[in-house]
């Protein structure tokens, strides 16, 4: 085999690997999506299994779907991922921050 044809390759795909994905992301959603329809918790405990599962959620596209592990390219994927969510991080926090400083503000006066 040349080495044209190994480049097509795409290293740790299998349909094992994606069924274990889609199993993975049918769970992740069915359960808060049970638990918002149902009502069956408080809306503190229906909040933080959304937001729980929605991060394992992506955990699971970036390691099933994208391939994305420590291994890949060094390792330079992680860093990546790691600066890219301390950056959205950030912003959403900081927005929720001025959001409720705007609105206490408003209303106080």
């Amino acid at each position: 085999m040349s080495h044209s044809a190994n480049r097509n390759v795409v290293p740790h795909s299998s349909v094992k690997s994606y069924m274990i994905g889609f199993i993975f992301s049918v769970i992740l959603t069915g359960i808060p999506f049970w638990i918002v329809m149902s009502g069956v918790s408080s809306q503190g405990m229906t909040l933080g299994v959304v937001v729980a599962c929605a991060v394992s959620q992506v955990v699971v596209h970036l390691i099933y779907f994208l391939h994305l592990d420590t291994k890949s390219e060094g390792g330079w994927n992680i860093i990546a991922i790691v600066f890219s969510a301390l950056i959205i991080l950030i912003v959403v926090v900081g927005s929720l921050w001025i959001m409720w400083n705007l609105n206490y503000n408003m209303m106080v006066r």
